[in-house]
């Protein structure tokens, strides 16, 4: 089948896709779109609620299954079973992407027999419950799967259920989304203002981006900032998101008197993000969860030669930017500590500004799109070879 065409055929299997723009959606896009050349592509995913369609998004076939809405995150979708059965039967390769219960269930009624290859983004942490009942389903898709993927070693050592199958596991790192790798590359070789390294700017601006929920740490951000701020008048943060605790965070703001520090901004195009990006001097990943597994916007910083505060999470948050060498990294929750670094990076602009160097020689190295590409590409080379016998 694969040699007729010379392209392996694959199945990208997800629970969404774009326009819906969660971390693991642009990854499923990124690979989709970034191996056309190489691979036969299909992706099949789920509406949030409607009719099925089907649809090309930049020369890639995309199904979405009918839906009836979403219950605890999940799609409530019988044509997906289907629609994955029939669109499964020419594949070379199905690649699942978890956590997706209902991925996980329509391969295990499918029959498919051929190479099964699963990207792990996360463990299922919230939803105890939940997990109690997909567990074994789980457990039979981890043992049939051929490979698994994790984009750092984090997730192994941070995962309650991966350690008896990390014989097959692949550390695959992200790749910074390449409309912005392509601006970070032209704004770092040509505008960046080198002649500031080592100087005291009149103002040190702090960054946050990403969804206002519960295990991003915003509340402890907020509370660190207040401290720092008695220290260091010359501090800013920008809190670039938007989410359902929006409206406490801002009372908190403004209760804490620091709307002139503390600045929201909830509606900001791809533009805009990337001046935030260029303008800032530190990023800062406050999360508290393992829910946080990797944090994409780490490495996006990064590529604008910003050093990184993030937390020290049983997952792959303290794997990407690095303690001491890239930035700081601290306990999750700890208000006092995460003060201690706002603080110590605002007050060394050597340091940091040192830190932000090797930062983007870090992504430079390990997270660029093209290296995340073939990487993934050699492993469905060798994983079809190996199913093939070869």
């Amino acid at each position: 089948m694969q040699e007729r065409d010379n392209k392996i055929r694959v199945l990208q299997v997800n629970k969404l896709y774009y326009p819906v723009t969660g971390g693991i959606e642009r990854v499923v896009q990124q690979l989709a779109e970034g191996l056309s050349d190489d691979t036969d592509t299909k992706v099949l995913v789920c509406c949030k609620k409607g009719r099925t369609t089907v649809e090309q998004i930049a020369g890639i076939e995309v199904t979405r299954a009918s839906s009836m809405g979403m219950l605890s995150s999940l799609p409530l979708s019988f044509s997906f079973l289907w629609k994955f059965r029939r669109m499964a039967k020419d594949r070379d390769i199905i690649h699942i992407h978890m956590p997706f219960p209902l991925g996980d269930l329509a391969c295990f009624l499918s029959g498919y027999k051929g190479t099964v290859i699963l990207w792990w983004h996360s463990d299922i942490v919230r939803q105890k419950k939940l997990m109690k009942l997909y567990r074994p389903l789980m457990e039979w898709l981890l043992r049939r799967a051929d490979c698994i993927i994790v984009a750092t070693q984090g997730h192994i050592d941070g995962s309650r259920y991966l350690k008896p199958y990390q014989d097959k596991c692949r550390i695959i790192p992200f790749g910074v989304d390449p409309k912005i790798e392509k601006e970070a590359d032209r704004w770092y070789e040509e505008d960046m203002p080198f002649k500031r390294l080592g100087e005291k700017s009149a103002v040190v601006r702090y960054l946050f981006v990403g969804r206002l929920v519960y295990y991003k740490g915003c509340r402890t951000m907020i509370e660190a900032f207040v401290q720092a701020a008695k220290e260091n008048s010359c501090i800013q943060l920008d809190i670039v998101g938007t989410g359902p605790l929006e409206p406490e965070l801002k009372k908190l703001t403004e209760e804490l008197g620091l709307t002139d520090r503390i600045h929201f901004h909830d509606e900001v195009s791809d533009d805009e993000l990337i001046g935030f990006f260029k303008e800032c001097d530190v990023f800062v990943l406050p999360s508290l969860q393992r829910s946080e597994a990797f944090g994409l916007v780490q490495i996006e910083a990064m590529a604008f030669g910003k050093p990184v505060i993030n937390t020290k999470l049983p997952s792959g948050v303290p794997y990407v930017s690095l303690h001491g060498e890239t930035g700081l990294t601290v306990e999750p929750g700890n208000t006092a500590e995460l003060a201690e670094a706002i603080q110590y990076l605002a007050e060394h602009p050597a340091e940091r500004c040192q830190m932000g160097e090797r930062a983007r020689a870090r992504m430079d190295e390990q997270y660029r799109m093209d290296k995340m590409l073939k990487r993934v590409l050699r492993l469905y080379k060798e994983s079809v070879e190996r199913k093939q016998g070869r």
